[in-house]
């Protein structure tokens, strides 16, 4: 059975159409969906934690009906970490400990830190003194101190240079290796997706293409 099964999903936006007859099977590990801008790849993501939801067609979950989720409480289970950092103001300790009573557990603030790829001393930071990169990495700390099923990445290194990209890839990868998570990653990088992921879903006009 696969981790998400997505059958025949139509989502408009706008009177757009975002989302056109998309199939798509995700199964557990590190899985990537690949392809241009505006292709519907970030759509995807958020329809996996119910962020939007489809107008036709069926998303499961572990074999169930994601519609028949509490939203909140399924996104202590399927955490997204956006593609442009959004922490609340204060340290980065507050906010990986918010995100823990969110979920009703206790913030291992080091450990949570360490797991991101971030020196426990960062735990001190105020948010706003952080690089794009480190912000990044704080909101990776912050969805896994949720200790969630799955990771939700909106492309995690688009606005990095090329050594904290291979930082942040290294981490991911240790992630996977290390933890039980499974990782959706979205990329328009297709390198990167084949570098990290045991399966690539291409994505254009809003049907997989490929996989």
């Amino acid at each position: 059975m696969p981790l998400f099964d997505l059958e025949g999903v139509v989502l408009n936006r706008g009177g757009r159409r975002v989302l056109d007859g998309l199939d798509a099977r995700i199964p557990a590990g590190v899985s990537a969906i690949a392809g241009p801008s505006g292709s519907g790849k970030s759509t995807v993501l958020r329809l996996l934690n119910r962020l939007a939801d489809l107008d036709s067609g069926f998303v499961r979950f572990e074999g169930r009906d994601l519609l028949e989720f509490d939203p909140l409480a399924l996104r202590r289970k399927v955490s997204l970490v956006p593609q442009l950092p959004a922490l609340l103001p204060g340290t980065v300790a507050s906010n990986v400990e918010f995100a823990a009573e969110l979920a009703d557990r206790s913030a291992d603030v080091g450990k949570h830190l360490a797991q991101a790829g971030l020196d426990p001393s960062f735990g001190d930071r105020d948010v706003a003194r952080l690089s794009v990169g480190e912000q990044q990495r704080a909101m990776l700390a912050r969805a896994l101190a949720q200790e969630p099923r799955v990771l939700l990445l909106d492309e995690p290194t688009s606005a990095l240079d090329g050594e904290a990209r291979l930082a942040v890839e290294a981490t991911i990868t240790q992630l996977a290796g290390e933890l039980d998570v499974s990782i959706v990653l979205v990329t328009h990088d297709e390198g990167q997706a084949e570098r990290l992921a045991g399966r690539v879903i291409r994505i254009e006009s809003g049907r997989a293409v490929a996989t």
